[in-house]
């Protein structure tokens, strides 16, 4: 964690303390790396991965079961276009 400090001088202003701390975030680079990680997804621990692993294979296979026993229609992943 980076703290940036700016201590305002006797004859300083406001907006100048403020222009002074807004180009050190910057220069910190702080900004950047938050909104870098805003939208970054964690990684998936390997039990929740497995799990997803096994709910699909089950998924999986109980399609083939039904599609064997014709209560359902094969599902193909790729369709013809009419044009």
């Amino acid at each position: 964690m980076i703290n940036i400090e700016v201590t305002k001088g006797a004859s300083e202003n406001n907006l100048s303390v403020l222009r002074r701390f807004q180009k050190r975030v910057q220069g910190a680079g702080i900004l950047n790396r938050v909104r870098g990680n805003r939208y970054t997804e964690r990684i998936k621990s390997e039990n929740v991965k497995k799990a997803k692993t096994l709910a699909h294979l089950k998924k999986k296979e109980v399609t083939a079961e039904l599609v064997k026993l014709g209560k359902i229609q094969e599902v193909t992943k790729f369709t013809k276009r009419k044009r």
